[in-house]
């Protein structure tokens, strides 16, 4: 646990011995220290371009003016340590061309242990094409003769990007190696990268961790939300937990995710095991962590853009029979008792995260409750709709005096049209009540928050609340006739790498820095440019019947993408294509969707990953 600085940084003029000191002073401040986070790791850029007359590595005296020494000294005063980086070839990833350790190792080493580091990270850049095993062995011998000679042990981060399985062998050399490439700060990033991670957990135990890169939480480029999910996806797959944010500008809201004990609890639970898949079925997962103290952590997550019902139970998730069971909500902060059911309704993108344990006090705790909301996510201004919101008891205790409640955004019309409230709840009884949402007439299209709640009490009356914050989107339909898809809204845009684009390619980085769209040599002046994994939603009100495109990879890519292309009518897949590669001419894709309230266009990674996917959708169009 601990800090990277490069997410937040790259190699730009702030990442300095002052920012350094800086993350150190805030670890101990903000109580982040006392969480368990230990390691403050300076990424690459630190050295100058050039060794000096004697092989060694020179600090960059304008970044650290000190020497890295003296910012270790600085470290270790705060009772933390530091970490450094290198790479495993003849210069390190950046383009400036800093030296890397290839041919240097023994040297490299010694330095770092001199200095006083705790943590090296190695990269894969400018490797010669020389075997993984052996430039990795390498550096952990030298590793290991340094620390015999300074009796400083310094933990080994092998970041080879998942290229040479090194999950299979990397355990001899280091204490965590790294999975996959590199994260970004998007949604589609990390739910790529948490996918590829997770069917690995048979090789994570104690001392020897799958890395799936860094944390982005608080970099802006996905909501709390997200941020949430991807907190509690790295902890419940026992990952590295490396702070990717500049702290001296993060939030409050950062602060709690990152600070969250109980969360943090999981990860660094002492047995030392991966979580699993119990199922994935529909981008419902449900993920289950065995604990050293006989619980298990369950995560629900929801993969989708739509809220969801997610469900296990104690037994599915490894525990043994049990009359009741306690059910602790990790985010919440609070207890409750179930049956046996662990489930949730969980917002798009979310992730409930919870800790089931068998616990003699269990009726003591209030019954635990799910709050469900079934009916359109989408509707037009001055439209009125049906909603159901659906409260569950999922405790072997009954819930009583139960009420519920749905309110909106000022402006908008909300009514009950059956009952709100209920004397009493026995187990796996529900609450059903129907509204009636009306949006107002002159409301902008856009996404806005539902939230359900309710109020309950348990049979020794324990007052307990439950809510549920959902999202309805106002939209508009596109025109009669045919529209391009690049020249309508879209209602959300999901993409791997960099944002979705209108008829340019994928740049990876900002708006706006991709290239023409062109598949097998053809060019396209309608489209978008999409970086798998993928996912552009568009409403259509039920008012259009068919959608086209030429998709395939773009010719940027050299011989490296390959991609996959469904088109989804609301919940059904109406077409598809095979994996497609850069030797693939374009292929035209024709989908009926009439009668659908949306549409989506997603673009997988053929399953080998994302490297180089830029997927196009060359002039797509909807025909209304």
């Amino acid at each position: 646990m601990g800090f990277n600085n490069w997410n937040s940084t790259h190699c730009r003029a702030e990442f300095n011995e002052a920012m350094v000191k800086g993350i150190a002073d805030i670890f101990v401040a903000k109580g982040l220290k006392d969480a368990g986070y230990q390691y403050v790791n300076l990424d690459d850029c630190w050295a100058l371009p050039q060794r000096d007359a004697d092989g060694k590595l020179v600090p960059d005296p304008v970044r650290f003016p000190n020497g890295i020494k003296a910012v270790a000294d600085y470290v270790h005063s705060k009772g933390l340590k530091i970490g450094i980086y290198t790479s495993a070839g003849t210069k390190t990833c950046n383009s400036a061309g800093f030296p890397g350790g290839l041919g240097h190792e023994k040297s490299d080493a010694q330095q770092f242990a001199d200095w006083g580091i705790d943590y090296l990270k190695y990269d894969n850049c400018n490797n010669q094409g020389i075997d993984a095993k052996q430039r990795y062995r390498a550096m952990r011998d030298a590793l290991k003769a340094a620390t015999e000679t300074t009796g400083r042990p310094i933990v080994y981060s092998i970041c080879e990007w998942g290229e040479n399985k090194p999950w299979e062998w990397a355990g001899e050399f280091g204490q965590l190696w790294r999975t996959t490439g590199d994260i970004s700060d998007s949604w589609g990033s990390m739910l790529s990268i948490a996918k590829q991670n997770l069917p690995l957990a048979q090789y994570a135990g104690p001392g020897r961790w799958n890395d799936p890169d860094m944390l982005e939480v608080g970099n802006g480029g996905m909501t709390d939300t997200e941020y949430r999910s991807h907190f509690s996806l790295w902890s419940i797959m026992a990952a590295p937990l490396l702070i990717g944010t500049d702290l001296r500008k993060a939030t409050d809201e950062t602060y709690e995710i990152l600070g969250n004990h109980e969360v943090i609890a999981v990860d660094q639970d002492p047995l030392g095991k991966q979580g699993t898949v119990v199922s994935s079925e529909g981008g419902r997962w449900v993920i289950a962590k065995e604990l050293a103290d006989g619980s298990r952590a369950v995560a629900l997550f929801n993969e989708t853009d739509r809220p969801q019902h997610i469900a296990t139970t104690a037994t599915g998730a490894g525990l043994p029979e049990a009359t009741a069971y306690r059910l602790r909500d990790l985010w919440a902060h609070k207890d409750y008792n179930t049956a046996g059911a662990v489930s949730a309704t969980v917002p798009a993108h979310g992730t409930v995260l919870y800790r089931v344990s068998a616990d003699a006090r269990w009726a003591s705790y209030p019954p635990a409750t799910e709050l469900g909301l079934d009916g359109t996510a989408l509707t037009e201004a001055g439209a009125t709709d049906q909603i159901e919101t659906i409260l569950t008891d999922l405790g072997r205790t009954p819930a009583q005096q139960v009420s519920v409640r749905l309110t909106g955004p000022e402006g908008w019309r909300i009514k009950a049209v059956s009952p709100t409230r209920a004397a009493s709840l026995p187990t796996g009884s529900k609450l059903a009540t129907r509204w009636q949402v009306t949006a107002p007439t002159g409301a902008a299209p856009g996404a806005y928050e539902l939230t359900v709640g309710a109020d309950y009490r348990s049979p020794g009356g324990t007052k307990a609340t439950a809510r549920l914050v959902s999202t309805v989107h106002v939209a508009v339909a596109p025109p009669s006739g045919r529209s391009y898809a690049s020249d309508l809204s879209w209602l959300s845009a999901l993409n791997g790498w960099g944002p979705v684009e209108k008829n340019t390619s994928v740049g990876e980085s900002e708006a706006g820095d991709g290239h023409p769209l062109t598949i097998g040599g053809t060019t396209y002046d309608k489209g978008l440019g999409v970086h798998a994994p993928s996912e552009v939603t568009y409403y259509t009100g039920g008012r259009c019947s068919r959608f086209g495109a030429q998709v395939g990879v773009d010719d940027e890519e050299g011989a490296d993408g390959t991609v996959a292309f469904e088109v989804w009518a609301d919940d059904t897949k109406v077409a598809s294509t095979k994996t497609l590669t850069n030797a693939d001419p374009a292929t035209a894709l024709d989908a009926a969707i009439g009668g659908a309230k949306s549409v989506r266009l997603v673009v997988t990674d053929g399953g080998d990953g994302i490297t180089s996917d830029h997927g196009d959708w060359a002039d797509a169009a909807f025909t209304c």
